[in-house]
């Protein structure tokens, strides 16, 4: 199928050249463009390949790297917990958002108590179910907030899911909550702070838009 269509897109291109009244001695240009073409695609494409529609790679919000940095300087990354979320973000950096769902879950099978597994669940969730804080989302990170009530990255990417969600003032006041349990001298505080403004910010413009004209 392959070979067909670039022979039809030659005579399709040779036809051209005849219309559009090319001189002569421009055919032997166009004809040895035309075969570097053929031979690129021997070299390198998969003619015996039947078309198909290309799939393409969804990257989910859960795979942002800043947000993964975070997460890694929040809860730490190098320990058997850790591995399963680098698993899920590896999966769901090919758009198998379930898959990420599932390999955190095992983890939590054999780590019920671990506060990075369900903070991952919690994104995992979010990510799967359309950029919503839905049910099993929410639950996630509940449970995380009971396993470490003082903690500040529940309530930070719980927020996070909340932004992404659109829901700007409830993610506000995670945020704010999250800022208020970062320890002084935690490096990750400051990148809460800086998103707390920016968000706080963005609130009183929306306001600023939404409020009626004075008279």
């Amino acid at each position: 199928m392959g070979w067909l269509t670039l022979a039809i897109l030659g005579a399709a291109a040779f036809g051209a050249i005849v219309l559009l009244g090319v001189r002569r001695p421009l055919w032997s240009m166009v004809g040895s463009a035309l075969m570097l073409a053929a031979a690129g695609y021997a070299l390198q494409g998969r003619p015996s390949m039947p078309a198909a529609p290309a799939q393409p790679i969804v990257s989910a919000e859960a795979t942002d790297p800043e947000l993964i940095d975070l997460r890694n300087r929040m809860l730490g990354r190098f320990s058997g917990d850790g591995a399963y979320l680098v698993a899920a973000d590896a999966m769901a950096r090919q758009g198998e958002e379930r898959a990420a769902v599932r390999v955190i879950i095992g983890g939590i099978r054999k780590i019920p108590n671990s506060l990075m597994l369900w903070v991952g669940l919690g994104s995992a969730y979010a990510a799967h179910d359309g950029g919503q804080v839905s049910p099993p989302a929410l639950f996630a990170f509940q449970q995380a907030s009971r396993i470490s009530p003082l903690h500040p990255a529940p309530p930070f990417f719980l927020g996070q899911a909340y932004v992404e969600a659109g829901d700007f003032a409830e993610a506000r006041r995670y945020w704010a909550r999250a800022l208020a349990l970062s320890p002084q001298e935690a490096s990750y505080r400051r990148d809460i702070a800086m998103r707390l403004a920016i968000l706080d910010r963005f609130l009183a413009l929306q306001s600023a838009e939404e409020a009626p004209p004075s008279k």
